[in-house]
């Protein structure tokens, strides 16, 4: 058992959520933050000058620090592999931004180091926990969908029209993918949670609207063996945003985020004649408080874990098929 506050390390800020998990370590009543380290200098030492922290500029001198018990890790995806390993080998709890890695067996490597030293690795998969999910999950556990299938899930915003995506964003080398591997991840888990895992078939068609050397425009359809089909979208090219999902089933149909934060249902569970408005089910805690949860209980979260691994598997399928022309059989 750790005791309250763990001193964390936030390493990079290439992605653009290295501050919001910042702000969590500095907010969480069970966490502070230590120090910080980014591969680009002059990026992390704004960062640690706007936290209050000293900045490191050597990784292994900060994982080497007696008052670093964990850390977050926002550095580039390509780059997760050689941070994420090298924390855990040092011994440190790590919460990540997603992908977990760039590939199915990275992941599982990632997953098997941290289990082989004893430590705590999670993975920032949000919307699994979020109001409209649980309340969504409930409705199809309990029948009132019948069978699902169809779902149909869209992430979507307009950094690449607004111009605050940064454009490091579609560095192939460094993101690995593009729209449908940073911000279409949520799209994909949760596509994932509600057909139920992995599916038999995935196709991918990526779009190039900005002219950038990766996607910033995805449509990904898979198919399951009980012939439930998934659509997943994700665009840096969309004004306003959206976040939405649509699932129908043999006895009713749900809605949510068209034309406005709210679900609406129909069918036999529901009315069969009208759509109703649902009241949405009170969200649960969020990835970064299940992450210092586990860390303080010694106990893995093999819930996110799995998710993080199906999402890599998935992600690395559609990107496969979008490149072939294809559809890659999982």
């Amino acid at each position: 058992m750790i005791t309250a506050p763990l001193p964390v390390a936030i390493l990079g800020f290439w992605h653009v959520h290295g501050d919001d998990y910042a702000r969590a370590a500095a907010a969480h009543p069970q966490t502070s933050i230590a120090v910080v380290w980014d591969d680009d200098v002059e990026r992390g030492r704004a960062a640690a000058e706007r936290y209050g922290v000293p900045f490191e500029p050597d990784l292994d001198a900060v994982l080497a620090r007696e008052d670093v018990a964990a850390a977050t890790v926002t550095t580039s995806t390509a780059a997760h592999d050689d941070v994420i390993a090298r924390a855990l080998k040092a011994g440190v709890h790590v919460f990540t931004e997603k992908l977990l890695a760039g590939t199915v067996d990275g992941c599982e490597r990632l997953l098997a180091l941290a289990d082989e030293h004893g430590v705590s690795l999670s993975i920032s998969l949000p919307r699994l926990t979020e109001a409209a999910t649980l309340t969504a999950m409930r409705h199809l556990e309990s029948g009132a969908l019948g069978d699902l299938t169809y779902a149909r899930v869209r992430l979507a915003h307009n950094g690449s029209v607004e111009g605050w995506l940064p454009s490091r964003f579609y560095d192939r080398e460094a993101a690995i993918g593009g729209a449908l591997t940073d911000l279409g991840c949520h799209a994909v888990y949760l596509s994932r949670l509600f057909l139920g895992g992995d599916p038999e078939s995935v196709s991918a068609v990526y779009g190039h609207v900005t002219g950038e050397a990766l996607e910033d425009n995805a449509v990904v359809t898979t198919r399951y063996a009980n012939g439930a089909i998934g659509v997943i979208e994700a665009s840096n090219v969309t004004t306003p945003g959206a976040f939405l999902f649509e699932l129908r089933g043999t006895a009713g149909s749900i809605i949510y985020g068209i034309g406005g934060e709210r679900m609406i249902a129909k069918g036999e569970a529901f009315d069969s004649e009208q759509w109703n408005e649902l009241e949405l089910d009170s969200a649960a805690p969020g990835p970064f408080d299940r992450w210092v949860a586990a860390v303080q209980s010694g106990e893995p979260d093999r819930v996110l874990q799995d998710a993080a691994l199906g999402l890599t598997r998935l992600v690395a399928a559609a990107n496969d098929s979008a490149a072939r022309g294809v559809a890659v059989t999982l």
